[in-house]
Protein backbone atom coordinates (compact mmCIF):
# COMPACT_ATOMS: atom_id res chain seq x y z
CA UNK A 1 0.00 0.00 0.00
CA UNK A 2 1.27 3.46 -0.53
CA UNK A 3 1.21 5.60 2.16
CA UNK A 4 2.14 8.82 0.48
CA UNK A 5 1.04 11.00 -2.66
CA UNK A 6 2.94 12.52 -5.10
CA UNK A 7 0.62 15.81 -5.83
CA UNK A 8 0.84 17.32 -9.10
CA UNK A 9 -0.39 20.69 -9.23
CA UNK A 10 0.86 21.70 -12.56
CA UNK A 11 -0.30 20.13 -15.60
CA UNK A 12 -3.73 19.68 -17.03
CA UNK A 13 -6.81 18.95 -15.03
CA UNK A 14 -6.16 15.72 -17.09
CA UNK A 15 -2.60 14.54 -16.67
CA UNK A 16 -3.41 15.06 -12.95
CA UNK A 17 -5.86 12.54 -13.36
CA UNK A 18 -3.52 10.47 -14.72
CA UNK A 19 -0.39 10.72 -12.52
CA UNK A 20 -3.30 10.50 -9.37
CA UNK A 21 -5.21 7.67 -10.62
CA UNK A 22 -2.03 4.60 -10.34
CA UNK A 23 -1.58 6.14 -6.71
CA UNK A 24 -5.42 5.32 -5.80
CA UNK A 25 -5.36 2.23 -7.16
CA UNK A 26 -1.94 1.35 -5.41
CA UNK A 27 -3.88 2.43 -1.94
CA UNK A 28 -6.68 0.51 -3.15
CA UNK A 29 -4.55 -2.79 -3.54
CA UNK A 30 -4.66 -5.60 -1.31
CA UNK A 31 -7.78 -3.22 0.92
CA UNK A 32 -10.78 -5.06 0.79
CA UNK A 33 -12.82 -3.03 3.34
CA UNK A 34 -15.34 -0.74 1.73
CA UNK A 35 -15.64 2.53 3.98
CA UNK A 36 -11.28 2.30 4.47
CA UNK A 37 -10.97 2.70 0.86
CA UNK A 38 -14.05 5.18 0.06
CA UNK A 39 -12.12 7.41 3.06
CA UNK A 40 -8.75 6.74 0.92
CA UNK A 41 -10.05 7.61 -2.28
CA UNK A 42 -11.89 10.94 -0.78
CA UNK A 43 -8.39 12.25 0.72
CA UNK A 44 -6.73 11.36 -2.23
CA UNK A 45 -9.26 13.48 -4.52
CA UNK A 46 -9.40 16.53 -1.56
CA UNK A 47 -5.19 16.38 -1.56
CA UNK A 48 -4.77 16.51 -5.66
CA UNK A 49 -7.89 18.92 -6.56
CA UNK A 50 -8.26 20.94 -3.01
CA UNK A 51 -11.90 20.70 -3.82
CA UNK A 52 -14.30 22.43 -1.28
CA UNK A 53 -16.16 18.96 -0.63
CA UNK A 54 -15.69 15.49 -1.87
CA UNK A 55 -17.30 12.38 -0.15
CA UNK A 56 -19.59 9.54 -0.96
CA UNK A 57 -23.30 8.58 0.07
CA UNK A 58 -24.02 4.71 0.80
CA UNK A 59 -27.43 3.47 0.23
CA UNK A 60 -29.06 2.15 3.14
CA UNK A 61 -32.42 1.14 2.52
CA UNK A 62 -34.32 3.43 0.80
CA UNK A 63 -31.89 6.48 1.32
CA UNK A 64 -28.38 7.52 0.48
CA UNK A 65 -26.56 7.71 3.88
CA UNK A 66 -23.78 10.12 4.55
CA UNK A 67 -20.01 8.32 4.09
CA UNK A 68 -16.65 8.83 4.25
CA UNK A 69 -15.83 12.27 3.38
CA UNK A 70 -13.19 15.61 3.48
CA UNK A 71 -14.85 19.00 3.44
CA UNK A 72 -17.46 20.54 6.00
CA UNK A 73 -19.90 19.02 7.62
CA UNK A 74 -23.01 17.39 5.34
CA UNK A 75 -25.98 16.50 5.09
CA UNK A 76 -26.69 13.12 6.86
CA UNK A 77 -29.52 11.83 4.43
CA UNK A 78 -30.97 12.06 1.00
CA UNK A 79 -34.28 10.89 -0.32
CA UNK A 80 -33.78 8.70 -4.27
CA UNK A 81 -34.66 11.43 -6.57
CA UNK A 82 -34.15 14.50 -4.33
CA UNK A 83 -30.84 16.78 -5.02
CA UNK A 84 -28.04 15.86 -7.50
CA UNK A 85 -27.21 12.63 -5.36
CA UNK A 86 -30.88 11.43 -5.25
CA UNK A 87 -30.85 12.36 -8.55
CA UNK A 88 -27.59 11.00 -9.83
CA UNK A 89 -28.78 7.40 -7.69
CA UNK A 90 -32.45 7.30 -9.48
CA UNK A 91 -31.43 7.92 -13.10
CA UNK A 92 -27.91 5.66 -12.35
CA UNK A 93 -26.22 8.09 -14.30
CA UNK A 94 -23.40 11.30 -13.76
CA UNK A 95 -24.73 14.44 -13.04
CA UNK A 96 -22.95 17.31 -13.84
CA UNK A 97 -24.27 20.89 -12.70
CA UNK A 98 -22.58 24.00 -13.28
CA UNK A 99 -24.58 25.65 -11.26
CA UNK A 100 -26.34 24.32 -7.96
CA UNK A 101 -29.13 27.60 -7.86
CA UNK A 102 -30.75 26.64 -11.11
CA UNK A 103 -30.92 22.25 -10.32
CA UNK A 104 -34.64 21.78 -9.62
CA UNK A 105 -34.39 20.29 -6.03
CA UNK A 106 -31.48 21.30 -4.92
CA UNK A 107 -30.64 20.41 -1.47
CA UNK A 108 -28.18 23.01 -0.01
CA UNK A 109 -25.85 21.28 2.49
CA UNK A 110 -23.59 24.32 2.29
CA UNK A 111 -24.28 27.72 0.89
CA UNK A 112 -20.58 27.81 -0.56
CA UNK A 113 -21.45 25.62 -3.07
CA UNK A 114 -21.65 26.20 -6.41
CA UNK A 115 -21.10 23.79 -8.66
CA UNK A 116 -21.36 20.06 -8.28
CA UNK A 117 -20.44 16.41 -9.77
CA UNK A 118 -22.03 13.50 -8.67
CA UNK A 119 -21.29 9.57 -10.02
CA UNK A 120 -23.00 6.23 -9.32
CA UNK A 121 -21.18 3.83 -7.34
CA UNK A 122 -21.64 -0.20 -8.52
CA UNK A 123 -20.72 -3.46 -6.49
CA UNK A 124 -21.80 -5.59 -9.56
CA UNK A 125 -25.15 -4.40 -11.15
CA UNK A 126 -26.41 -2.62 -8.18
CA UNK A 127 -26.08 1.31 -7.14
CA UNK A 128 -24.93 1.16 -3.68
CA UNK A 129 -24.02 4.85 -3.48
CA UNK A 130 -22.19 7.78 -4.99
CA UNK A 131 -19.83 10.13 -5.21
CA UNK A 132 -20.16 13.76 -4.49
CA UNK A 133 -18.02 16.30 -5.18
CA UNK A 134 -18.53 20.26 -4.86
CA UNK A 135 -16.87 22.91 -5.56
CA UNK A 136 -16.85 26.68 -4.93
CA UNK A 137 -16.61 27.87 -7.55
CA UNK A 138 -19.39 27.63 -10.63
CA UNK A 139 -18.95 25.26 -13.82
CA UNK A 140 -15.87 23.80 -12.23
CA UNK A 141 -16.59 20.72 -13.25
CA UNK A 142 -16.99 19.04 -16.59
CA UNK A 143 -16.54 15.89 -18.80
CA UNK A 144 -13.05 15.44 -17.75
CA UNK A 145 -13.90 14.77 -14.30
CA UNK A 146 -16.80 12.72 -15.10
CA UNK A 147 -14.10 10.65 -17.23
CA UNK A 148 -11.18 9.80 -14.78
CA UNK A 149 -14.14 10.06 -11.58
CA UNK A 150 -15.59 7.02 -13.44
CA UNK A 151 -12.19 5.00 -13.97
CA UNK A 152 -11.80 5.76 -10.27
CA UNK A 153 -15.08 4.88 -9.04
CA UNK A 154 -14.76 1.37 -11.44
CA UNK A 155 -11.28 0.53 -9.24
CA UNK A 156 -13.55 0.85 -6.20
CA UNK A 157 -15.90 -2.08 -7.99
CA UNK A 158 -12.91 -4.41 -9.15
Amino acid sequence: MAEDLTIAKTGTKEEQYQSLIPQIEALLYGETDLIANLANVCAALKEQFNWFWVGFYLVKNDELVLGPFQGPVACTRIKMGKGVCGTSWQKAETIIVSDVDEFPGHIACASASKSEIVLPLYKGENIIGVLDVDSEYLAHFDEVDGKYLNQIINLLNA
